[in-house]
């Protein structure tokens, strides 16, 4: 009952009933990728009326997280690209780098200079910083 519960009610844990029901009605699988994210689109690849080209939807694979799809995956959710990383003419962008997931919160999470988590001394003041006061 409780698994029934989470389904119908929550959306960050993987996919509603709703998205269920739509999915299997108007949705065509394209592909799924190295974390078992789940691609979409409309069948047939069929242009919505109201959008003005073809719908394209993930269903994540546990946690919903947009940082979990790869770059070849984002580009082609966001029609950047019409081909799919899982067709044989796919070529990805020269500029497009490997996938790393959301390493906030984690040690390895990325942590500018001047920031106090970072390791080092913070840089001093260089006396340049003049403090806003009302009315000036």
């Amino acid at each position: 009952m409780k698994q029934f519960l989470l389904r119908f009610f929550t959306w960050w844990n993987g996919t509603t009933f709703g998205t269920q029901l739509w999915t299997r009605r108007f949705g065509e699988l394209v592909g799924q990728d190295e974390g078992g994210n789940h691609y979409y689109r409309t069948r047939g690849g069929k242009i919505d009326p109201t959008l003005g080209f073809e719908r394209r939807w993930v269903i994540y694979n546990g946690y919903a997280e947009a940082t979990r799809v790869p770059p070849a995956w984002h580009g082609w959710l966001h029609h950047t690209v019409d081909t799919p990383p899982t067709e044989d003419n796919y070529k990805p962008r020269e500029w497009e780098k490997p996938h790393r997931p959301n390493m906030t919160g984690t040690p390895a999470a990325y942590r500018p200079s001047g920031s106090t988590l970072s390791a080092g001394r913070r840089p001093k003041a260089t006396g340049d910083y003049q403090a806003w006061t009302p009315g000036q």
